[in-house]
């Protein structure tokens, strides 16, 4: 098998790919099956095993992407190899492997302090991101919103802090500091509303108000933002499927009407 061929199937591959859709399938199988212990406190043989087994896979998935880094960047040469340990992915593969290199024996002893991280382990679940068609097309989404998403994040930031800025003014009493106000503001925002720090004067109470109804909006703005770019998304995905099976038509006709002839 080629390198070419190698980094067909480990990254994320054609729908007709089979054995690069084997590959994603089981590669997600092999996250979740690693994710499992996090949900008990105790690690027991099975547990053991399974994680032994999980990094093995982890690690050299994370060699043979490493292997063929100059076909992902499209560049040949050393360049390719030493940019590929510090790309995003790269980093959450490394760090969702290091936590549990610890079973590797006494000479590994230092990276037994990595087993204070061992929640990093969570990490895993991001790399089923590069698996997962849904995600892709979240990924796509996210990144032609990105203007919109950023101007509502920045409305929503500026309303935080004017609205902080005016309660702790109105109340000094009810807020010991600016950060108080802009933590009740965060909460009235978003509405979830603990009730842990609250306004107590008339005038108070009316400014939180209108502020838990403008949060509604200003929180619903970014979810009509994403669900229409999904939306798009999942049709420009549709179309392209369309195009790709009626050239596949086209051409088992044109095989047949060569045979006939």
């Amino acid at each position: 098998m080629t390198r070419k061929r190698l980094f067909e199937i480990i990254e994320k591959s054609d729908i007709n790919d089979r054995p690069g859709t084997a590959y994603d399938f089981f590669m997600i199988a092999v996250i979740v099956v690693s994710l499992v212990p996090l949900a008990f406190k105790n690690d027991g043989p099975v547990f053991a095993v399974a994680e032994k087994v999980c990094v093995v896979i982890f690690i050299i998935d994370y060699l043979l992407r490493w292997a063929t880094a100059d076909y992902k960047f499209g560049k040949r040469g050393a360049l390719s190899f030493i940019r590929y340990p510090v790309s995003p992915m790269a980093i959450v593969d490394l760090l969702s492997i290091l936590p549990s290199l610890t079973f590797l024996g006494g000479g590994f002893r230092l990276l037994r302090v990595l087993r204070t991280m061992r929640a990093l382990r969570v990490l895993r679940v991001f790399k089923a991101m590069r698996y997962s068609r849904t995600f892709a097309i979240i990924g796509d989404v996210l990144r032609s919103s990105k203007k919109s998403l950023i101007a509502v994040g920045t409305l929503a930031v500026g309303y935080i802090l004017i609205s902080a800025l005016v309660i702790f003014n109105v109340e000094p009493e009810s807020f010991k500091s600016f950060f108080e106000a802009v933590y009740w503001a965060t909460v009235s925002l978003t509405t979830v509303g603990y009730g842990d720090i609250y306004p107590v004067s008339t005038l108070g109470r009316i400014i939180t108000m209108a502020s838990s109804i403008f949060g509604i909006a200003i929180v619903a703005l970014p979810a009509g933002i994403i669900t229409a770019g999904y939306m798009t998304e999942i049709r420009k995905a549709e179309a392209q499927e369309r195009a790709v099976e009626a050239a596949e038509e086209r051409q088992e006709l044109a095989v047949r009407c060569e045979k006939e002839e």
